[in-house]
């Protein structure tokens, strides 16, 4: 029963980890939700800027002009929480690794190896704490821009709605809370 608790917290993390890498790299964090009829689809993540035409499929991205620049909160705050989140997803990852019964690392310290597992299962609660943070906090800000513009009946050309990467980042984060859960207290 151990070991297999072990292998799903174990492919969980690696899939949630996965998901948190992906989602900070993309560039899709905000898409336009305009209901006219775009010709263009507009994405912004925490990298870049990127349009894509509708009509003929070419892409074009504008990176920001450097990550020290002036930026928006949103974006500072969520490249360091999704960045924090992959560091430590990562280093639990391994730790996970070198701690599963299955693994001939440490075969006959059965207890180290325990400590190995409840020690990534803390590591993954807190890097999921923290993408989920980054990941919501972008979220709600979002949503409060879009609802301060709608509020006070400004039109300003765009509007725009969460992307496919922001959701990303929340079921990677919500992912690694669950394989922390499984490490931590299904365990014993």
């Amino acid at each position: 029963m151990r070991a297999a608790l072990q292998m799903t917290a174990f492919g969980l993390a690696l899939v949630s980890t996965f998901f948190l890498l992906l989602a900070t790299c993309t560039d899709c964090w905000m898409v336009n939700a305009d209901d006219s009829l775009e010709v263009s689809h507009k994405c912004r993540g925490l990298w870049r800027e990127c349009v894509t035409n509708m009509q003929d499929g070419v892409r074009t991205c504008d990176q920001y002009d450097s990550i020290l620049a002036d930026h928006p909160v949103k974006m500072v705050v969520t490249r360091t929480l999704l960045i924090s989140a992959d560091l430590l997803a990562g280093l639990a990852l391994a730790t996970l690794l070198l701690g599963l019964d299955c693994i001939k690392f440490l075969k006959d310290e059965p207890r180290v190896k325990l400590k190995m597992c409840y020690g990534a299962g803390g590591i993954l609660g807190v890097g999921g704490i923290l993408g989920l943070v980054g990941s919501v906090w972008y979220a709600v800000d979002v949503y409060v821009e879009r609802a301060m513009l709608v509020s006070r009946n400004i039109f300003l050309g765009v509007h725009y709605d969460f992307g496919w990467s922001c959701w990303l980042g929340m079921a990677g984060s919500t992912g690694c809370l669950g394989a922390s859960v499984l490490l931590t207290c299904c365990l014993c």
